[in-house]
């Protein structure tokens, strides 16, 4: 079969919630516009992550996956998925299922016209700290890199392989995606989407997460940004 569609799902011990990953993404797969490829990405778990991993693929010929000898963190787990994915589409989606993967729809309506799109969580389902946190490190990304973007850490996204695989990632960079499209002088897009609590498991961020941590990878993102090296073919030989 020929995919058109990868959905990427970074997963760090979330037993819990795999199962409920599976049925949600075959619903979704029912009604997407696209032929859809899950890959899991297992960032090292130390729970029974894989064994649960494993089963779902065995019985569902459209999941696959990666699984890591130790945890590196969630932007090698996303650049993992953009290496190994070959479908003109690459989505993301976390595995605590904070996202609808039925919202992939509202995005991929602008697939053939943005480059990137990407969810904006509306009636946010965190606590007071999180959302307050998220909010502030949002607004200095925005001062540092004019992207625009309202909500970077949104795990709902849609990209084009073409620009995926020219991003040279480093951790933290999940929360430039946007922008370092923009530097390859592609279209970024944000649409509204659905958010909810968590259910099951425990959020890997904390407020040094949010907070001081995206504040000093902008210093890198602005290093990297004076030396990116961006080019278009315009003739190549027969």
């Amino acid at each position: 079969m020929t995919y058109q569609f990868t959905i990427i799902v970074p997963v760090f011990n979330e037993t819990d919630n795999l199962l409920r990953v599976e049925k949600e993404l075959l619903a979704y797969i029912k009604i997407a516009p696209l032929k859809i490829l899950v890959l899991f990405v297992n960032d090292g778990s130390t729970d029974n992550s894989q064994a649960l991993i494993e089963t779902i693929c065995n019985r569902n010929t459209c999941f696959s996956f990666l699984t890591f000898k130790e945890n590196r963190g969630l932007s090698a787990a996303i650049k993992a998925g953009f290496d190994y994915t070959n479908t003109e589409f690459i989505g993301y989606i976390d595995s605590d299922l904070q996202t609808s993967p039925k919202d992939f729809n509202l995005l991929l309506e602008y697939r053939n016209e943005y480059d990137l799109i990407t969810g904006i969580r509306v009636n946010r389902q965190d606590r007071i700290v999180k959302n307050l946190s998220s909010k502030i490190a949002n607004s200095i990304r925005r001062a540092f890199t004019k992207d625009g973007i309202l909500d970077t850490g949104c795990p709902l996204k849609v990209i084009k392989a073409s620009y995926a695989k020219r991003i040279p990632m480093f951790k933290g960079l999940h929360r430039f995606l946007p922008a370092m499209v923009l530097l390859q002088n592609g279209k970024v897009k944000q649409i509204p989407v659905q958010h909810f609590p968590r259910i099951s498991g425990a959020t890997k961020f904390g407020f040094r997460n949010r907070f001081f941590t995206p504040f000093i990878d902008c210093f890198i993102y602005l290093w990297m940004k004076k030396k990116y090296i961006n080019y278009d073919i315009k003739k190549q030989s027969q």
